[in-house]
């Protein structure tokens, strides 16, 4: 027999269930959440009551939204450094219309939407356009809006916090769907919590089940192959940037409506929480790997850790540890997973 015809195209060799299992990006990541549980139900029976869920499930939603959106940046190959302190502008944007200009506040949010794609076609745009690293460019976007939210903030307040959303025009409806909460069994639950699961089936359904989703997988792993084979490389890598900078005006909407008022340093910070959480899902720095869900996972980790800690009775300043410990647990383990993928396909 010939070699040829002894040899085996590696797309149609068969790939056991366990093989497939070890190789999915958010395998690390599920395995941590149920750890995560686990260590902290058995400290504290208030972390796994139905209250304490919701409790460690609010932190994760909104996390978990730009976490989502963050992952399938990074899966395309590109960082947005902006992303955290853009959740702080959108929010303080829907308050100070609302509040300093007397709009409905339905129309400061649909206004506040444009500005933050205004931002995420920016930051696309140039990032595409001139080839330079995009977490330079986000760097240079993250100083330009942390300044334009002091400034701003102060020139039309004279103060760093801006309230007073209550009782404006739209108000009632638009914190119903954005920051209510809804009754399950007689516990609240935020409803950024559906936000969140909705988002990420979404997310996930574009990315495995789309043309869309090939294609942010291609640019991600090799730009210039995927454009030899007519993938439009220019046009994912905006549509990206604009689904973060969507998610982005979400969680300070979120944040905005629940809070009833915004502050100027809001957001600052959180892009770092935001790659870290993609991280510990499995999403490779390198691009061209990883999973929306993966991120939710990540991003439920976060959440555990940080209420977690103060049912165990713990000093808060070790969460930082804590994460820090996961993150490079979870750097390491993507790296095995990687090779192993990479030896059973060579």
């Amino acid at each position: 027999m010939s070699t040829a015809q002894g040899a085996v195209d590696e797309r149609l060799a068969t790939t056991s269930p366990l093989r497939r299992l070890l190789v999915r990006p958010e395998l690390g990541a599920l395995i941590g959440a149920v750890v995560v549980f686990v260590f902290f139900a058995i400290l504290s029976p208030t972390f796994r009551s139905p209250a304490g869920i919701a409790n460690w499930l609010d932190p994760a939603s909104t996390l978990g939204i730009m976490a989502v959106a963050v992952a399938l940046l990074m899966i395309g190959g590109e960082f947005d450094l902006s992303a955290g302190v853009l959740t702080g502008s959108t929010g303080l944007a829907v308050t100070i219309i609302a509040t300093r200009f007397g709009l409905d506040v339905w129309l400061a949010v649909a206004i506040s939407l444009v500005l933050a794609l205004i931002v995420g076609l920016f930051n696309g745009l140039l990032v595409v356009r001139t080839g330079l690293p995009s977490f330079i460019v986000t760097l240079g976007s993250y100083l330009v809006l942390q300044g334009l939210n002091l400034g701003v903030t102060k020139v039309l307040t004279g103060n760093v916090l801006v309230g007073g959303l209550v009782g404006r025009p739209g108000f009632s409806s638009a914190h119903l769907v954005f920051s209510s909460s809804v009754v399950l069994g007689g516990t609240y639950f935020k409803v950024s919590i559906v936000w969140w699961l909705v988002l990420t089936a979404l997310a996930t359904v574009v990315l495995l089940r789309t043309r869309f989703g090939n294609w942010v997988f291609a640019v991600g792993g090799d730009q210039v192959a995927a454009r030899n084979v007519g993938v439009p490389a220019a046009r994912t890598k905006v549509l990206l940037f604009l689904t973060t900078a969507t998610a982005a005006w979400l969680v300070g909407t979120i944040t905005a409506l629940r809070n009833t008022s915004a502050q100027a340093d809001a957001g600052v910070g959180d892009e770092l929480t935001f790659i870290v959480a993609a991280v510990i899902g499995g999403c490779l720095l390198t691009g061209g790997y990883g999973s929306a869900i993966g991120a939710t996972f990540g991003a439920l980790i976060f959440g555990m850790t940080s209420v977690g800690i103060v049912y165990a009775g713990w000093d808060a300043d070790w969460y930082k540890l804590f994460l820090g410990a996961m993150l490079l647990l979870a750097v390491f383990a993507n790296r095995l997973v990687r090779r192993y993928a990479e030896r059973r396909r060579g």
